[in-house]
């Protein structure tokens, strides 16, 4: 490993930019009052669902796009950027190979009046760690050892692995969010009643009324003292929606000021014609979309009757081969979504197209007589019955149309009989990592721009899958590449890790898509940016 300066670990991981392709945003003008007299009340709307407003508890866009706006970091970024910086810190830095120690600002407190010290900041990392809650975040705390508080303002995490060019990102996770220790409970996940009623918030928002996934009032927090600064509105109000048309029809209808999460393609395309009435908003996409595999109950796989890892890797090889992704983003998604070939989206630094080379006719498209090959020379009996669920809530309204169009080509191919079926996010969250299904629909929204972010989740042993996933040589390297500090061999180890885990699938890649966000004709300060977090702070109307 290549030594480098003190100075130059530091800004290595204070600054990590995005690629070009994703530190672009895409907003409106960000005028408007700074709160109090004269300001807006803002309606969003959206379809995505909270899981639990306990960040120990929940590792899922809805829940954290309502974090985002509560809770404090000790780092984030500013709208329009990606790069992280100290938030509620005064300073963040790393003070030797494997120590990372911040300061916090002086003064800090909840909206209940606690106060927020390292105390607090300890207690949430250890928390994250001891819950580890399957539908948690505690994944991205892996290389974290243990948390020291020498003060009150003073926090020094201790790293397994020195040199983590990732760390600084991942405190901006949703791993990060700083919670009350004398409101949350140090060994379970806190209600979200608990939670709302202690008032455990310290970000630009607390919540003044809640209900859950119907309505969320937020209230601009005057003791919020992070690099977010105050809102800009009086207010904003969260409207959930079961049904996306409805969103559409309310956005487009000026009943709400903003529609974010999730608008199908059709709608999206038909209200880019409404120039008079509402404006797009694109932004960057690290989206991606995804087939599960789980490597215990997949057909043959490891607690099957008829268990055969030859066999399983056939099956999801075989699988890979019919899968056609350009057919389901032409057909399903009207190109706003496009074919993803490997497991680091493009625009990242060091994503391949690995997929698309070892699969299909090698240029993208499907071949089944590959695929029929596959089977036969692992012995597989055709058609094999797959049973593959999906989720119509939490990832948009196409989700129906893009798991009917995957059945319809493995079903037509004649090497498969799919049992295709659905369910609502609250429960299916729960199914999947109690090993319910043995395929499944999952999706992705980064929680950095980093291609880390695409890897350690998915497919260090302790993943956030619980798909029964392990390869230790994968472990191995994905440790190397969070800490080499040199660029180009930190690339080649991210390629090798894909190219690894191609040949095993853990997973499918589909699609990778961008942001959209529908606004009023009267509403700025809709930030789309490589951070993938939407705050409703900059928003402002009239």
């Amino acid at each position: 490993m290549a030594s480098v300066s003190h100075k130059a670990r530091v800004l290595a991981a204070i600054a990590l930019p995005a690629s070009a392709a994703l530190v672009l945003a895409g907003c409106a003008s960000d005028t408007g009052d700074n709160g109090g007299s004269g300001a807006s009340s803002i309606i969003v709307g959206t379809t995505d669902k909270v899981t639990f407003l306990d960040p120990a508890g929940s590792y899922d866009n809805g829940s954290f796009a309502v974090m985002n706006q509560v809770f404090p970091f000790l780092l984030n970024s500013k709208p329009g950027t990606s790069d992280v910086e100290p938030d509620i810190a005064a300073s963040a830095e790393f003070t030797g190979d494997s120590d990372y120690t911040v300061t916090l600002k002086p003064g800090l407190t909840f909206a209940n009046g606690h106060d927020l010290t390292s105390s607090d900041v300890k207690f949430t990392f250890d928390r994250q760690l001891k819950i580890a809650d399957e539908n948690g975040p505690s994944s991205l705390l892996g290389n974290l050892d243990s948390v020291e508080t020498p003060d009150d303002t003073t926090v020094v995490f201790h790293l397994k692995n020195g040199n983590d060019q990732t760390f600084p990102q991942v405190l901006s996770s949703p791993a990060g969010p700083i919670v009350d220790e004398e409101v949350f409970s140090a060994d379970s996940v806190t209600s979200d009643d608990d939670i709302v009623e202690g008032k455990a918030f310290a970000g630009p928002y607390t919540i003044s009324s809640y209900k859950f996934n119907e309505l969320v009032t937020f209230t601009p927090n005057a003791e919020y003292q992070g690099v977010l600064g105050a809102p800009k509105n009086a207010d904003v109000t969260l409207k959930y929606y079961a049904d996306s048309s409805n969103l559409k029809l309310d956005v487009q209808e000026g009943n709400i000021d903003v529609a974010y999460r999730s608008l199908s393609a059709t709608d999206i395309a038909d209200l880019r014609t409404k120039t008079d009435a509402v404006q797009v908003i694109d932004g960057p996409g690290g989206e991606i979309r995804y087939i599960v595999f789980n490597f215990d109950t997949q057909p043959y796989g490891a607690k099957t009757a008829d268990a055969d890892p030859a066999k399983a890797l056939a099956v999801r090889q075989a699988i890979a081969d019919v899968i056609d992704r350009g057919e389901i983003a032409d057909q399903v998604y009207k190109d706003t979504y496009t074919p993803l070939y490997s497991y680091v989206p493009q625009g990242l630094t060091g994503a391949t197209e690995v997929l698309k080379e070892l699969y299909g006719d090698g240029s993208g498209g499907a071949d089944v007589d590959k695929a029929k090959a596959t089977l036969e020379a692992a012995g597989v009996a055709t058609p094999v019955e797959i049973n593959l669920q999906y989720n119509p809530d939490h990832y948009g309204g196409s989700s129906a149309d893009e798991y009917a169009l995957v059945k319809d080509q493995l079903d037509s191919s004649g090497l498969f009989t799919v049992n295709l079926g659905s369910t609502e996010w609250t429960q299916y969250s729960k199914d999947r990592v109690a090993d319910v299904y043995p395929l499944y629909q999952l999706g992705w929204f980064p929680d950095y721009s980093d291609a880390d972010n695409y890897l350690t989740p998915f497919f260090a042993t302790e993943n956030f899958l619980s798909n029964h996933y392990s390869d230790a040589e994968v472990d191995s390297e994905i440790v190397a590449q969070q800490t080499e500090v040199d660029p180009a061999a930190r690339q080649q180890l991210i390629e090798d890790i894909q190219a690894k885990v191609a040949a095993q699938l853990s997973t499918l890649p589909l699609l990778q898509g961008a942001q959209t966000a529908i606004a009023g004709k009267d509403v700025s300060g809709t930030v789309l940016d490589g951070s993938f977090k939407f705050r409703f702070g900059s928003l402002t109307k009239g």
